[in-house]
């Protein structure tokens, strides 16, 4: 049996309110909310941050992580090794990207499922759009991660049944390298298309599972055509009650991450016994096929996707457009920060990338950044790693500074006390200053301090705790 062994989805803290896009420019907005990557974030530390929740309710180690997205934080350089240093994985895993794609996403799923050895397939998507375009107001950002095995590697808690694909080449959409929006053809070219392709391939998936198209549970149909997708659920025949919900009202549209993310909507509501479809309309069709297995009652998410939606906090359109850079606003005084160094950064990866301290033997003291010589009694090289990334800490004292670069003034710098030992002077996120006080519980997130001559500095902050954590998995 071959199937997910885990899944987690991540939604960035922040929401756009979309009727602030028409009372800002006096058209375009809607209804709802959309997800929005805050300013230290890209597609690289929400895919950590999935790929983080997934691992964190199963032992399963992945043989392979592959990483999907159309907005790379780098071309040429692999993203999926800042994921993978994060996670302090095994430098034998291997680590890959998958295209700039919208299919991706489901692709990389797909082969994951048709592969061997459990392997974290991670998807991320940071949507942009011209003001008061439609892209702008339907799309969202966020991250999923699927760790795909047989049951050998662990307890299967969907094994996959089956799936079809249709490939059509169709410029629908696109983007060239470089551009700064995607481009559309007309609607009704889409659904035309997709629409009869989706049909044929819903027929061969059915087939191909042995499901009976009237007997699916769950259904999931996206794609960035909205008329397509109408168009696919129609010739479908889509009942209602099976409709695993879009989440357009409250993420919006991930585009890449979007199949993932409504996979991981359907696992935290399905039943043992019951089946999951997802269908994605992107350069064709790809229909995946899945039953939850027995496994499915006893797993808890780390996250759950329900719950990051109802913990979000509101940001403004003038904000979200200085954090998109579509406009240019007065900068604090202080100077750009340098480039960071690469080679020092390769000496301390498993600190900068991967939050470890050191804990001295002896006395047990953990240092934050790890040292070779103890504090406490002076002993030298006699430390064990002592991994942070899932430490809740406490604000110990802190200070807001109006001056210091940010993309995003005021900065908000902390002294957390972690649980167990342990502290560290970190910046918070996702939090406002005047909310910031001492005894705040906070937990670290990866996310990217700066870009400077081209090179994003990666580091940890720490957030507030506004949902309850999940313990890791036992090894």
């Amino acid at each position: 049996m071959r199937g997910v062994i885990s899944a987690a989805g991540y939604v960035p803290y922040r929401r756009l309110d979309r009727s602030e896009i028409a009372a800002f420019f006096g058209s375009g907005g809607g209804t709802g909310t959309r997800a929005v990557a805050s300013y230290d974030e890209d597609t690289t530390t929400m895919g950590q941050t999935a790929a983080d929740a997934a691992l964190r309710t199963t032992p399963v180690e992945p043989e392979a992580l592959w990483f999907a997205t159309s907005a790379p934080a780098y071309l040429e350089k692999t993203n999926a090794a800042a994921i993978h240093a994060a996670l302090r994985l095994d430098p034998a895993v291997n680590a890959l990207d998958f295209g700039g794609a919208i299919r991706s996403g489901i692709g990389a799923l797909g082969a994951a499922l048709a592969g061997s050895g459990p392997i974290l397939t991670v998807a991320a998507d940071s949507r942009d759009g011209l003001p008061t375009g439609a892209d702008e107001a339907s799309a969202g950002d966020g991250a999923a991660a699927v760790l795909v095995g047989d049951d050998s590697d662990g307890p299967v808690l969907a094994e996959h049944l089956g799936g079809a694909s249709r490939t059509l080449e169709i410029t629908e959409r696109w983007r060239t390298p470089g551009g700064s929006r995607s481009r559309t053809w007309e609607d009704r070219l889409g659904a035309n298309v997709l629409g009869p392709a989706a049909e044929d391939a819903w027929r061969s998936a059915l087939a191909n599972s042995g499901l009976d198209g009237t007997g699916v549970d769950h259904l999931a149909v996206t794609g960035l055509n909205s008329r397509a997708v109408a168009s696919a659920l129609k010739v479908i025949g889509a009942e209602a009650g099976s409709l695993v919900e879009s989440l357009t009202d409250s993420v919006g549209n991930t585009a890449t991450a979007h199949p993932l993310l409504l996979l991981c909507a359907a696992l935290e509501q399905a039943n043992p016994g019951e089946t999951i479809a997802v269908v994605v309309l992107a350069d064709g069709v790809e229909v995946l096929a899945l039953q939850a297995t027995e496994a499915l009652a006893d797993h808890r998410p780390a996250a759950p996707l329900a719950a990051q939606i109802a913990a979000g906090g509101p940001v403004s359109y003038g904000r979200f457009l200085a954090w998109r850079r579509m406009v240019d606003v007065e900068p604090p005084n202080r100077p750009s920060p340098n480039r960071p160094s690469s080679s020092a950064a390769q000496r301390r990866t498993d600190w900068k990338y991967g939050f470890a301290g050191s804990r001295d033997r002896s006395s047990g003291m953990v240092h934050l950044p790890p040292a070779r010589v103890s504090e406490r009694g002076g002993a030298v090289d006699d430390t064990d790693p002592a991994p942070m990334a899932h430490v809740t800490g406490t604000v110990a004292s802190f200070t807001v500074d109006r001056l210091a670069y940010s993309p995003s003034p005021p900065t908000v710098f902390a002294i957390v006390d972690f649980d167990g030992g342990g502290r560290a002077p970190l910046e918070l996120t996702d939090v406002e200053a005047d909310e910031v006080h001492a005894g705040m519980r906070v937990v670290p997130t990866f996310r990217r301090l700066y870009t400077a001559d081209e090179i994003h500095n990666y580091f940890w902050k720490a957030r507030p705790v506004r949902t309850e954590p999940v313990a890791p998995a036992a090894p």
